[in-house]
């Protein structure tokens, strides 16, 4: 397995506390990485170490296969990134900043630029200054930035924050053709768990400093098979009658009004009929799925760690 980032107890500590601690991660070449956590989580602080911004308390950090030092000026090279908010010289253009910024890492393609900010449908700005531009603007403006070299390796932290939902649908397109046509592995970092569901391949779930799972998105599908919701007054007699009346087993009541029928060997319309004949009120009922957002809080809250 070829793998462009592995970091091995990656630990940070700021005042005495951990707010990184003995993180494990491996990142495939070629795949895009959901990185999900709540605010405060660390997944910023881990994304500023793989960059060198951050230096480790202790733990390596390996990338493209090497040990990542605070000499490792060609590795970056290979490497884009927006951390936190995107900066800009206000006063400045769009096409402006991503010229400067071509010239300050010694990357001459002037094509490029033109390149990039079609890639981010970045349109009408022309005489524009960046003073002038909406957070989505600077968003995109800050992913041109990124991707104009064309990297080996893109880390984005929370890249589609001030989009609407349009251009949230450009960019998920844009980060699959970024993966799929050009190679380019990205570690991406989200609070929008839907968002990360539908381009990620592998997902990271990090809860106060600690990595609580890397898992494969088809994993987690595989695992979380569809189930049936029914929602009653009267749980005491619905559990009775599912169990002696419909004989299943694989059920569980998840709240004092709710249960979940995980036996898929009936349909709806048989539990619906058997719990009406025998007296009990069935207000809703649905055939469901289990998403990410099930399994992520379940890891953050049901795992024994508070978010």
């Amino acid at each position: 397995m070829s793998y462009i980032i592995q970091t091995n107890q990656l630990t940070k500590t700021y005042k005495g506390k951990d707010v990184v601690k003995n993180v494990n991660m491996k990142v495939k070449k070629g795949e895009i990485y959901g990185f999900l956590g709540p605010n405060g989580a660390g997944k910023t602080t881990v994304m500023k170490m793989l960059m060198n911004l951050v230096k480790p308390t202790s733990g390596e950090i390996e990338l493209f296969g090497k040990r990542l030092t605070s000499t490792s000026y060609e590795m970056l090279k290979r490497m884009g990134s927006i951390i936190e908010y995107p900066v800009f010289y206000d006063k400045m253009s769009a096409r402006e900043n991503l010229d400067l910024h071509c010239e300050y890492i010694g990357y001459y393609n002037k094509k490029a630029i033109d390149s990039a900010l079609d890639l981010v449908q970045l349109k009408n700005i022309e005489g524009k200054s960046v003073k002038d531009f909406s957070l989505g603007m600077k968003q995109r403006l800050g992913l041109a930035r990124a991707i104009i070299t064309k990297p080996e390796l893109l880390i984005l932290d929370e890249p589609i924050n001030g989009l609407d939902p349009v251009g949230i649908k450009e960019l998920r397109k844009l980060f699959k053709m970024l993966c799929e046509d050009y190679g380019i592995t990205l570690l991406i970092s989200s609070h929008i768990l839907g968002e990360i569901e539908q381009i990620a391949h592998t997902v990271g779930v990090i809860s106060d400093g600690n990595l609580v799972e890397e898992v494969s998105i088809d994993n987690i599908r595989e695992e979380n098979t569809e189930y049936i919701e029914l929602k009653t007054n009267n749980i005491k007699k619905a559990v009775y009658v599912i169990r002696e009346h419909l004989r299943l087993t694989n059920f569980k009541v998840i709240e004092e009004s709710r249960i979940r029928i995980y036996e898929l060997t009936v349909s709806q319309g048989e539990i619906s009929q058997a719990l009406i004949l025998n007296g009990v009120m069935v207000e809703e009922m649905n055939k469901k799925s289990h998403s990410l957002e099930d399994y992520f809080m379940t890891l953050i809250n049901g795992g024994g760690i508070s978010a």
